[in-house]
């Protein structure tokens, strides 16, 4: 069986909505209205889909300063995805309908766990039904498997992030739009700005104009641009709270960068605490 690692058509979906090895995952989610994602999944989905909350499932207990959505207790999750029916050897496929980000997030906490047989649907959800590709209201009931936690690396804290300020081999790149990174707007966390030394990266500029990921070339050469001589392992991706960031890393895996890594906290978690560094303008 061919392994899909970043990346799947509508088509090949499609083909494969009756495959017991391929595991579909709903990740619709609104961050101003938290409880939307579960209704259009209730309304219609892909068929065979499971639901996964970004809140709920895909994100820990918050502390008021640990950020939004931090990262979950391993064995934790990794009974949510038995429970789903995912074990070592399926095939996940993350969708949404917000452009990749959440099922973004499913991908990189998947190889967080040290499961690489994940990919997000190109397209989404917005353009299955756009082709009218089959949808449902039934709501599945998976056989439980087994997933055997293996969490490794991939990510950083914020003390990392605070010890490596003024040192060129780290490069934040913030998946936040312009006037978020600048601090004009801020529509959700209490304080507007950026950490300092940050890189603007919108996640939206990893797409064309249809809603699909860029071809690999160019991502490659985009991202290039913004690491300069740095490696690709020397970026550190950051967002709100560690959602948006995952769409970067995903960017850079489909243009060959792999390496980069994921700071969870994000600014959602950087500007709870007054005495750390802000940067505006």
């Amino acid at each position: 069986m061919t392994v899909l690692r970043t990346l799947v058509g509508t088509a090949a979906l499609a083909d494969h909505l009756d495959d017991p090895l391929w595991v579909v995952v709903d990740c619709r989610h609104d961050l101003l209205r938290p409880e939307a994602g579960r209704a259009g999944y209730a309304n219609s989905h892909i068929p065979g889909a499971r639901f996964m909350h970004l809140d709920h499932d895909l994100a820990g207990p918050k502390t008021g300063t640990n950020g939004r959505h931090p990262l979950p207790d391993a064995a934790s999750f990794a009974a949510k995805l038995g429970a789903a029916g995912i074990g070592a050897g399926t095939q996940v496929i993350a969708y949404d309908a917000q452009e990749g980000v959440n099922a973004s997030r499913l991908w990189w906490m998947l190889r967080w766990m040290g499961h690489d047989s994940v990919a997000v649907l190109d397209g989404g959800w917005p353009k299955w039904v756009e082709e009218q590709r089959p949808c449902t209201a039934v709501v599945p009931h998976p056989r439980p498997n087994t997933f055997r936690t293996s969490p490794g690396g991939g990510w950083v804290d914020t003390a990392y992030v605070i010890s490596h300020l003024e040192r060129q081999d780290m490069l934040i790149v913030d998946a936040r739009s312009a006037q978020r990174f600048r601090g004009e707007a801020e529509p959700i966390d209490p304080v507007a700005g950026r950490i300092p030394g940050a890189v603007c990266r919108f996640f939206r500029d990893n797409l064309d104009a249809e809603g699909c990921f860029k071809p690999d070339a160019e991502l490659r050469a985009e991202f290039q641009a913004l690491l300069g001589a740095r490696s690709p392992g020397q970026a550190v991706h950051s967002c709100g709270s560690g959602v948006a960031a995952c769409h970067n890393l995903l960017a850079m895996e489909i243009a060959g960068l792999a390496g980069g890594r994921l700071y969870p906290g994000s600014w959602s978690e950087w500007c709870a605490d007054p005495a750390r560094p802000i940067a505006r303008g």
